[in-house]
Parts: structure tokens; C-alpha cells; sequence
């Protein structure tokens, strides 16, 4: 009998895009007192906060925007693409961070921004290119992101 090693699940998807999705009723995201992204009060959109890792690359940015457009996550079990919700797409290098040892988390597993932003535009132009309705923060800057989470409904995608 061949041993197969175990690998527990939070180690294997520290190799995987993530995207943490938020169904909100607005957002707003500011950098140095400027609104740059919103998603105005008139109804449910989706805040996407997008992190990459180093072995993600445009194809998977493309299928995660396919899983983001048809997620069912909407009233009456609707999806962004059945509805025309809009997004909000923020990169979020903070999404992979290891706290496994001691009290500060390690980033290790985070794209370095060559590799990183690139492909949060890759994500957002796939969403448009799908039809979406996308606004984004600015990829490095210390922004402030202010929603109102509706439900609340938070979904954690990973590929």
C-alpha cells in the first residue's frame, strides 16, 4: 500500500487565489481623502477583496472572475451576472497572512506587487470583460473602505 501524505486544507489553499466577497448595500473606497470606487445605496452589489499569490496567473484571475460573476449569493439566490449587480474590486495582499507562529503575521505567501497587480487588473478587466459594472481601489495605496455588509453575507473564494 503507497502512503499518501495528508496536507491540511489551510496549507494547501495558501497556494490558491483568493477573494473575499462581501454582498453589500453600498461601498465606498478612499484614497488621500478622494472617493476613487463605490458602489452606490440603490441596491445589493458585491465588495471583492482580492488577493494573489505567487503561482496565480490570468487564466485563474479569469476563472475567478466567472466564479465571482455567477455566484449565488444575491436575494432569491440571484448572481451579479443575473441581476447587473455592481462591484467593487480592492486588492488585498492581507488575505494571506500567516499567523501560525508568534504575534506577527508573516506575508510570505502574498505576490510581490510585479507579480500582484497585474493581476487584480487581470481580475477586474475579466469581470468587465463578462459584463460586469466594476469600480476599483488603487492597488498599493493605504485606502479606507467603508461598506454596509448585507445580511451579513461574507464567502471566501479560493482557486
Amino acid at each position: 500500500m503507497a502512503y499518501q501524505s495528508y496536507v491540511p486544507s489551510s496549507v494547501a489553499a495558501s497556494a490558491s487565489m483568493r477573494v473575499l466577497v462581501q454582498r453589500v448595500t453600498s461601498a465606498a473606497v478612499t484614497v488621500d481623502g478622494e472617493v476613487v470606487g463605490t458602489i452606490a445605496p440603490e441596491g445589493q452589489g458585491l465588495l471583492a477583496l482580492v488577493g494573489v499569490t505567487h503561482d496565480d496567473d490570468d487564466a485563474k484571475a479569469a476563472r475567478m472572475a466567472e466564479k465571482l460573476w455567477q455566484l449565488r449569493i444575491l436575494d432569491d439566490e440571484k448572481s451579479a451576472s443575473d441581476v447587473g449587480a455592481p462591484l467593487l474590486v480592492v486588492s488585498q495582499f492581507t488575505l494571506y497572512a500567516n499567523t501560525a507562529k508568534g504575534r506577527r503575521p508573516a506575508w510570505n505567501a502574498a505576490a510581490p506587487r510585479a507579480v500582484a497587480e497585474p493581476l487584480v487588473t487581470s481580475f477586474a478587466e475579466a469581470l468587465r470583460g463578462l459584463g460586469a459594472d466594476v469600480e476599483t481601489g488603487v492597488f498599493g495605496a493605504h485606502m479606507a473602505v467603508e461598506l454596509v455588509n448585507d445580511g451579513p453575507v461574507t464567502v471566501l473564494l479560493e482557486l
